[in-house]
């Protein structure tokens, strides 16, 4: 039977309750944003004592569904004002199913001035709420590895790096990968981190110890649906299998990870270099996810075992897809980082001008220990080279000025973490790439124009993974390409923002999508898998839309109206190279998304 696990921080309690039947279908996304617009004053200060941390496994996590093992977690952000729901693979979503909880509720905060810290310990039926001021202020690697020590079962782990510690707006929620070897599984965006900072809370270990795996309602349809989409994604040329039967490289996301994209858009002209001031980079391939590869394969070759590289690794149990990578150090073949996402070598390397697969790689680790959201990092690391701190290109200038973070009276470094509007505008830069305070991802609005009105008007800030256009508009359906450059994108970016909120909901990773839209088995093994573990039919545009409703009811209440669904004026008004084109879909357009909610 699923509990909710509600915590008080102000008074240290905790308290254990049955799901109510109103939340009794929802989990992942549509659990934290319905507690989010039900139980958080819209108004509140987001880094103080009325904000609520909610963690919510996804409705399928901790079953044999194929990648099916993600976290959501939600509060009001820090660094849009609105409602964010970030979601991560990792340990945690796993260990949380198996034990029962649909999810966590972190409520107040400890009184002001106080200097303690804590962890929260989650095991079957039982909460222990810890003083560990010994993991505070420290890097994320050593801090996995002395939690592992102290809890030795594996656990699960969730927090926050120095960055949230110090309530940056920059700061994600760091998840530790199943081999616990990096804190790179992040749900990173809005500055979640900084919530759990706000509430003293270093670390959340899930211990699963006893647990079950979560038992199906109608268990011939689960298993049904979820061995058709696992064939569909085996036999799909994007999540397929690594090799064909050949030998050959097959499944673009086993073989070069997300960051397959690097080259596709810089190809597409639609790749955002040095601060969105051009579409392509000269220096794409040398950090793109077959640069990556090449590495991999070189370093096991001189290496052999010893190598720590690999391609094809699973952010979480029961992963399939296995789009992450371990990238290693070219000289030793020892562990550089886990993993290399193309969002996270495109804000690292492409935006910054920095075509060196080692800096990008040191940076995204810099990120991981510091408890940083790699893209909106490496946007504010842009606004830096805008304002003439760093040049573009200069790795080790943006290697040295992230470093400054760990320094507890650097201003640089208090400035690289605070976000990318906030570090814009103190150093008087106009060309600010955000909507809503939150950073754009790796996808030029200009000539991909779909998802450029997601950007504007999802409820999350700037966030490709919102409503992922691009899987129609570059990789295309079922064959067919949607022009990237069409004006009337309303409609597909609402359609792709209702299907992914349900995906979030379903614990389901949203990369099943480039599956999906092209295999009718496969979306039909997803329905089936979800219906069949409910026990229930439920549609999935209505329960998408549902969530949607939630999200835009908490924003309006906090103040938000069409005005904010807009992109910066900049992409209105300078071409972008190589096609020459500005972001001209109008503002009907813009407001038809969700006309009417």
């Amino acid at each position: 039977m699923s509990k909710i696990l509600r915590i008080d921080m102000s008074d240290l309690s905790h308290k254990w309750e049955a799901v109510p039947k109103e939340y009794e279908i929802l989990a992942g996304r549509a659990f934290t944003s319905a507690v989010v617009n039900k139980e958080v004053e819209p108004m509140s200060h987001p880094l103080r004592e009325n904000n609520m941390f909610v963690i919510s496994p996804g409705l399928l996590a901790g079953t044999p569904a194929p990648s099916s093992g993600r976290l959501s977690v939600g509060a009001k952000s820090p660094l849009t004002g609105g409602i964010k729901e970030a979601n991560a693979g990792g340990l945690t979503a796993d260990r949380l199913a198996r034990i029962g909880i649909r999810g966590i509720i972190i409520d107040g905060a400890p009184s002001r001035g106080s200097k303690d810290w804590y962890s929260i310990v989650v095991r079957k039926d039982n909460c222990e709420i810890v003083k560990t001021n010994n993991y505070a202020d420290k890097g994320l690697y050593e801090l996995i590895g002395k939690i592992w020590k102290d809890y030795p079962v594996k656990p699960g782990i969730i927090g926050c790096g120095i960055a949230g510690q110090r309530l940056m707006k920059c700061a994600g929620v760091f998840g530790n990968n199943p081999e616990n070897t990096d804190p790179g599984r992040y749900a990173g965006r809005g500055g979640l981190g900084a919530v759990l900072g706000s509430k003293r809370i270093v670390a959340i270990i899930s211990d699963s110890t006893g647990g079950e795996i979560p038992t199906p309602k109608d268990k011939e349809r689960f298993d049904r649906g979820r061995k058709a989409l696992r064939e569909a994604l085996d036999k799909h040329p994007v999540t397929g299998k690594l090799t064909s039967d050949d030998g050959k490289p097959f499944g673009g996301l086993k073989n070069y990870g997300t960051n397959i994209l690097q080259n596709i858009l810089n190809e597409a002209g639609g790749l955002p270099s040095m601060g969105f001031s051009s579409g392509r980079f000269d220096g794409a391939a040398k950090i793109s996810g077959e640069a990556v590869h090449e590495l991999v394969d070189k370093t096991k070759k001189k290496f052999g075992d010893a190598a720590e590289a690999s391609y094809a690794h699973a952010c979480h149990p029961g992963c399939v897809m296995r789009c992450s990578n371990a990238v290693p150090y070219e000289k030793t073949g020892k562990l550089h980082v886990s993993p290399l996402e193309y969002e996270s070598a495109w804000a690292l390397g492409t935006n910054l001008g920095i075509g060196v697969l080692h800096d990008v790689a040191e940076l995204n680790r810099l990120c991981n220990d510091l408890g940083l959201d790699t893209i909106e990092a490496g946007n504010t690391l842009a606004m830096l080279m805008e304002g003439g701190l760093i040049k573009y290109g200069d790795g080790p200038g943006a290697i040295k000025a992230l470093k400054e973070a760990y320094s507890t009276d650097s201003a640089l470094g208090r400035l690289v973490c605070s976000g990318t509007q906030t570090a814009g505008e103190a150093l008087g830069v106009t060309r600010i790439p955000v909507v809503k305070g939150q950073a754009l991802p790796a996808y030029d609005p200009r000539p991909i124009r779909g998802i450029g009105v997601t950007y504007a008007t999802t409820t999350m800030g700037a966030d490709h993974t919102a409503g992922y256009t691009i899987a129609a508009e570059i990789l295309g359906i079922k064959g067919t390409v949607t022009d990237p450059r069409a004006l009337n994108k309303a409609e597909l970016s609402r359609a792709f923002q209702a299907t992914t909120a349900y995906i979030d909901a379903t614990g389901y990773c949203l990369f099943i999508a480039f599956c999906i839209l092209d295999d009718d088995d496969g979306f039909k093994g997803m329905t089936d898998s979800v219906n069949g573990f409910l026990g229930k039919d439920i549609d999935v545009t209505e329960y998408g839309m549902a969530i949607l409703k939630n999200e835009r009811a908490f924003n309006k209440n906090a103040g938000f109206t069409e005005k904010d669904d807009r992109l910066p004026e900049f992409f209105r008004t300078e071409p972008l190279p190589p096609h020459n084109v500005t972001f001209d879909v109008t503002d009907a357009e813009l407001d038809a998304v969700f006309k009417g909610m």
